[in-house]
C-alpha cells in the first residue's frame, strides 16, 4: 500500500501591520482587528510606530505598540489610520517618511480618514482617485491638487492603495477588502461578529446634506426593501415610485437625499451583488444568474460585472467559488 501523499503546507497569512502615528483615532486603530479578527489564519495583525515608542492618542491616553518602524519591511499590506491634527502643509513628517521607506514596492496601502493625508504627502496619490472625511476635503485639495479627489464616496479602491472616507467607513473598507481577498462569505461574517452591515448603500453625500432620514411611510426604505425581493424583475422608476405612493419626481429626490445615489444606480448595485453571492455560492449557470438578478441577458451581466470589478462572471467564480465554501 502507497505511503499517503503529504497535505500541501498552509499558505502564510497574509502580514497587515498598522502604522500607528501621533495623535490616533483609537477607533479606527482597532478597526482592522476587528475585521479580520475573525481570520487569523489568513491574517497576521500587527501594530507599529514610526520609532517604536508609545504614541498619544485623541483621547485621554496613550497607546504602546510592541514593534517599531521594521515590521514595514515585512508588510503585505500597511494601513494608516486617522490622526491629529489636521496636517496644514503638504510636506510630510521626515520620521513617517523614513519610516515609509521601508515599505517594499507593490505593498497594498491602506488610508482611513485624515491617513490619507500621509499618502498624499508622500506623493503616493498624485494623479489617482483617492478620498478622505468629507469636511476636510476643500482643505485637503489645497493643499494635495494633483489628487483626484472624491469626496461624495465611503471608499476608493485604486487597486494597491485604497483611502476611505472617516471613522465608519473605514469599516466598509475593509470589509470591501476582505470580500476581495476571500470573498462574499468571509466579508458577511465578519461583518455580523461587527454587528454592521456587509454593505452600506450610497456615499458621503447623504451625510454631508443631512442625517439618514427614519424608516417611515413617507420615506423611501420600505419600498428599497421591497425592491430587494424583485431584482429579478425590471422595476421602472415609476413603478418604485408607486410603491412609495409619491411621484417620480418626488421619489427620485427622496432617495437621492437617502441613500446618495439614484433609484437606477442602486438597482444595479444591488443586482451585483446579489450576482457575486450567486457566484459564489451556486452552481446557477451564467445565464440563470444574470435572469434572476434582473439583467435583460449574460452580456448585460459581463458588462455590469466588468464595469463594476474588472472581471468577468467565469473569472470572479473561479476566484471565489472556493473561497466562499
Amino acid at each position: 500500500m502507497a505511503p499517503a501523499s503529504p497535505s500541501a503546507p498552509s499558505p502564510a497569512p497574509h502580514r497587515v501591520v498598522v502604522l500607528a502615528l501621533d495623535g490616533v483615532y483609537p477607533f479606527e486603530l482597532g478597526i482592522p482587528r476587528r475585521v479580520f479578527g475573525s481570520f487569523a489564519d489568513r491574517y497576521e495583525l500587527t501594530t507599529c510606530t514610526v520609532d517604536g515608542r508609545p504614541v498619544r492618542t485623541d483621547a485621554d491616553f496613550a497607546v504602546t505598540p510592541d514593534h517599531g518602524p521594521e515590521v514595514l519591511a515585512d508588510a503585505d499590506t500597511v494601513v494608516i489610520p486617522p490622526f491629529g491634527p489636521v496636517p496644514t502643509t503638504p510636506e510630510p513628517d521626515p520620521a513617517v517618511s523614513a519610516a515609509l521607506a521601508l515599505v517594499r514596492p507593490g505593498t497594498r496601502l491602506i488610508s482611513i480618514c485624515t491617513g490619507a493625508f500621509v499618502l498624499a504627502a508622500a506623493g503616493l496619490l498624485d494623479d489617482r482617485p483617492a478620498t478622505t472625511h468629507w469636511a476636510l476635503a476643500e482643505h485637503f485639495r489645497t493643499l494635495f491638487p494633483r489628487v483626484r479627489l472624491d469626496p461624495d464616496v465611503l471608499f476608493v479602491d485604486d487597486g494597491d492603495v485604497l483611502t476611505s472616507a472617516g471613522a465608519a467607513a473605514g469599516v466598509d473598507l475593509f470589509l470591501h477588502v476582505l470580500r476581495g481577498d476571500h470573498g462574499t462569505a468571509a466579508a458577511n461574517h465578519a461583518a455580523r461578529i461587527c454587528v454592521v452591515p456587509p454593505w452600506r448603500d450610497g456615499g458621503q453625500a447623504q451625510y454631508i446634506q443631512q442625517p439618514v432620514p427614519s424608516t417611515g411611510s413617507t420615506g423611501t426604505a420600505p419600498t428599497r426593501e421591497w425592491a430587494l425581493t424583485r431584482l429579478h424583475e425590471p422595476l421602472s422608476l415609476a413603478e418604485l415610485a408607486a410603491h412609495a405612493n409619491m411621484s417620480t419626481r418626488t421619489f427620485a429626490r427622496r432617495f437621492q437625499e437617502e441613500t446618495g445615489q439614484s433609484p437606477g444606480r442602486w438597482l444595479t448595485q444591488q443586482r451585483i451583488e446579489l450576482a457575486r453571492h450567486l457566484l459564489e455560492a451556486t452552481d446557477l449557470s451564467i445565464d440563470r444568474i444574470a435572469t434572476r438578478v434582473g439583467f435583460a441577458n449574460p452580456v448585460s451581466l459581463r458588462q455590469h460585472l466588468h464595469s463594476a470589478i474588472g472581471v468577468s462572471p467565469l473569472a470572479y467564480r473561479r476566484t471565489f467559488a472556493g473561497a466562499s465554501s
